[in-house]
């Protein structure tokens, strides 16, 4: 045997039990991405639109946040936030596009299914998008169907006022799928409303948003964002409905709050919001982390023999560095190639003897 194999797989094995790195054998219980742990935080119960309810009934503030896969999904299910919604503005912060118009049904229905995948205890809304719900009665209904049916959620949103109340009670009273409202800015039309600009700043407007908000309620939404309003409109819509109101920059007097997670991550380098709170910056970070990466590469320093590494067993380890020796000519490290060696060109041999 060479280079004391034997002497060196048992030091290897001494090493890392010394240092607390469990061996290969005792890792293999844990998870990792091919093989994830139990999704289900069986603790929780399953947050239904009678939860969401009885949160505002009872003065709880109503926690909802994107997400747009299955990593960030099971992220803001296990951090607890009530409800997930998978929203269009995945058009701009996880596909690139210039503003959420863009972004089609079979893709929303797409990233839906990620999310829901690992929002197994968050109630899961998604967005109809642009173009999905705005010209008829039916195929606001279909595709509201289809997002439930496909996409797997739970609820869809629709950016609209009370131009849209009679799409709304057809998809809630005529085919059962709960709706959320959002009314105040609505991105996918801001072009019409002259960009993203706040709503609400007179008089006239801030009525206007009044009468949407009755009038969402009064089609069966059971709940409805409210985005980009002077937190006094807002306040005053809150009082008025008998339903949650969602806020994103509309002040703390809403039932509760959402966030795009890429800009409460500081994960979004194109532009944040003025009323987002950043509660972190991983966009500098993983651009650190992936640099490090890079470097520790281009060193030889990952992977990391006896770390990052599988062994054989003993016996057959011993007997393919003999069989690798006869025929190749090559004698293997203590732990096999190293980072200067270079990688043998493929040789047609015999199989080695079965371990």
């Amino acid at each position: 045997m060479t280079f004391g194999a034997t002497a060196s797989h048992k030091l290897l094995h001494a090493q890392r039990l010394w240092a607390g790195i469990p061996t290969v054998r005792a890792s293999l219980a844990r998870a990792y991405s091919a093989r994830p742990a139990a999704l289900r935080d069986e603790a929780r119960a399953k947050v239904t639109v009678r939860t969401i309810k009885k949160l505002y009934a009872d003065g709880q503030p109503i926690s909802m946040v994107t997400a747009y896969d299955y990593p960030t999904a099971v992220a803001c299910d296990r951090a607890g936030v009530d409800m997930v919604l998978v929203g269009d503005s995945l058009a701009m912060v996880a596909l690139g596009h210039e503003d959420t118009s863009q972004i089609t049904m079979d893709e929303m229905i797409h990233h839906s299914k990620a999310v829901a995948r690992g929002a197994r205890s968050a109630f899961l809304v998604t967005d109809l998008p642009f173009g999905t719900y705005q010209s008829d009665e039916l195929s606001a209904v279909n595709n509201a169907i289809r997002m439930v049916k496909e996409g797997r959620a739970e609820a869809v949103k629709l950016e609209a006022g009370r131009r849209a109340r009679a799409k709304i009670d057809a998809i809630v009273n005529g085919a059962g799928v709960p709706v959320v409202g959002h009314i105040g800015l609505t991105p996918q039309t801001a072009v019409a409303l002259g960009g993203f600009r706040v709503q609400g700043k007179s008089v006239s407007n801030a009525q206007a948003l009044v009468d949407d908000a009755l009038a969402l309620q009064d089609a069966g939404c059971f709940a409805m964002v409210l985005e980009a309003m002077p937190s006094l409109v807002a306040e005053t819509i809150t009082r008025l409905v008998r339903v949650p109101t969602i806020g994103i920059g509309a002040g703390p007097m809403t039932s509760g709050q959402v966030l795009v997670l890429s800009d409460m991550l500081g994960m979004f380098d194109r532009f944040t919001p003025k009323f987002c709170r950043a509660f972190a910056d991983l966009g500098p970070r993983m651009v650190s982390a992936v640099g490090e990466y890079k470097k520790a590469v281009r060193a030889a320093e990952f992977p990391a023999e006896g770390i990052h590494t599988y062994e054989m067993p003993m016996a057959a380890e011993e007997r393919w560095r003999t069989y690798v020796q006869k025929q190749f000519g090559m004698e293997l490290g203590p732990g096999g190639r190293t980072a200067q060696q270079a990688v043998p060109a493929p040789v047609s041999a015999a199989t080695p003897e079965a371990s």
